[in-house]
């Protein structure tokens, strides 16, 4: 008998859910926005780290967001090969950056620095643009590029 040899098929799927699509302008609309990801994806922000990606299109318009980790009490592992894949595969030419810190500690650590420094050169490699790195507490947010945070 002869084998037959096989290739794995990757797909991605799109599901339409009741996600209003806005378009983003400031940190605080990014937040809003942040806030309904966390909520349908019934995220426990006291509990746990929960790190996404917000997706957006050209006219800056939220076209979707993915999940891309859930940790522990005190972090979570972020692989930037998922992330980019995810935004080449949905066609995103910018990304919003979108964490919590259990602690409720707004101020980024160095990991969060660094981590956002990898993202914004990955991204540059093939056009994505990286906008924003939002850090939640369940009553309020930091961002970075706000506050001018050097990455």
């Amino acid at each position: 008998m002869k084998s037959i040899n096989c290739i794995n098929e990757i797909s991605v799927s799109y599901t339409k859910k009741q996600f209003t699509s806005t378009t983003i302008k400031t940190s605080a609309q990014a937040y809003e926005v942040a806030k309904e990801m966390y909520s349908a994806g019934k995220c426990q922000m006291e509990l746990k780290e929960y790190f996404y990606i917000m997706l957006l299109n050209r006219a800056n318009q939220v076209i979707g967001y993915h999940r891309l980790s859930e940790g522990g009490i005190c972090g979570t592992v972020v692989d930037i090969r998922i992330a980019l894949a995810t935004a080449l595969k949905s066609l995103a030419t910018g990304m919003i950056l979108v964490h919590n810190h259990p602690s409720g500690n707004l101020n980024p650590s160095k990991e969060d620095i660094s981590l956002t420094k990898k993202f914004k050169q990955a991204g540059e490699l093939v056009d994505i643009t990286l906008y924003d790195h939002l850090i939640l507490t369940s009553t309020s947010y930091h961002s970075m590029t706000d506050e001018g945070t050097s990455w």
